[in-house]
């Protein structure tokens, strides 16, 4: 090898230790930006956006029927959180609804969910994946990232009326949030790997899309869904 070669070979490897340290200087950097936030965002407020980075560990490592991505995690530590926010306004009409059709679409929407939970949190579970935490009186506003998801203003509005007050307002506010799990919904069908969870993102869209149209006509409006 001529002296010229070596010098050669030394600059490449010299540029690319270099380089190495520059990226992991950066992402430790913004590593330490998430960790220092205002603390009010839980974990999951842009699981869409973060959860990539936080399972990229293991998220896409499987192969045959449990081979899941980044995209299948952030749909269900998303939806989680989501489905609850719903059931706890369906809960509500119970005792403050004036309509018996509300009542009874609250009570579909708490029979079609509850379960749904329980099956995203099995997968999170299975994939060694973080599962969101479920407390009494959650912080709406840690997930007001989220499509649809309500604020804690919101929240407290809906809490305080009743009657027909109630019943549109819940409606509209229902609507809002099922539009918005059928836009995550979507996501999950063009971006997932995992089948189970492709298939129940297929099987949110067409239910809340029928749920809206529903809805739409009970506040007096043309029957519309939201977007697959």
């Amino acid at each position: 090898m001529t002296s010229r070669t070596s010098i050669r070979i030394r600059t490449r490897r010299t540029a690319l230790v270099a380089a190495t340290a520059t990226a992991a200087f950066l992402l430790a950097a913004c590593g330490g930006d998430g960790e220092g936030d205002g603390g009010h965002e839980g974990p999951h407020a842009t699981a869409s956006a973060s959860a990539g980075a936080e399972a990229g560990s293991t998220a896409g490592t499987e192969t045959g029927e449990n081979a899941h991505n980044a995209q299948d995690v952030a749909f269900a530590q998303g939806m989680i959180p989501h489905h609850r926010q719903a059931l706890e306004m369906a809960r509500l009409a119970a005792d403050r609804s004036a309509s018996a059709e509300v009542e009874d679409l609250a009570a579909r929407i708490e029979k079609a969910q509850d379960p749904e939970i329980t099956t995203m949190t099995g997968w999170l579970t299975a994939w060694g994946e973080e599962v969101p935490e479920s407390m009494p009186g959650m912080d709406h506003s840690a997930h007001s990232g989220m499509p649809g998801m309500m604020g804690d203003e919101d929240m407290a509005k809906l809490k305080e009326a009743s009657g027909r007050e109630f019943d549109t307002m819940f409606l509209t506010m229902m609507v809002e949030h099922h539009e918005g799990a059928v836009e995550m919904a979507g996501t999950e069908k063009a971006k997932g790997r995992y089948a189970p969870a492709k298939d129940l993102a297929d099987a949110i869209a067409t239910a809340q899309n029928a749920e809206i149209t529903e809805m739409n006509k009970l506040l007096g409006k043309d029957g519309e869904t939201g977007k697959d």
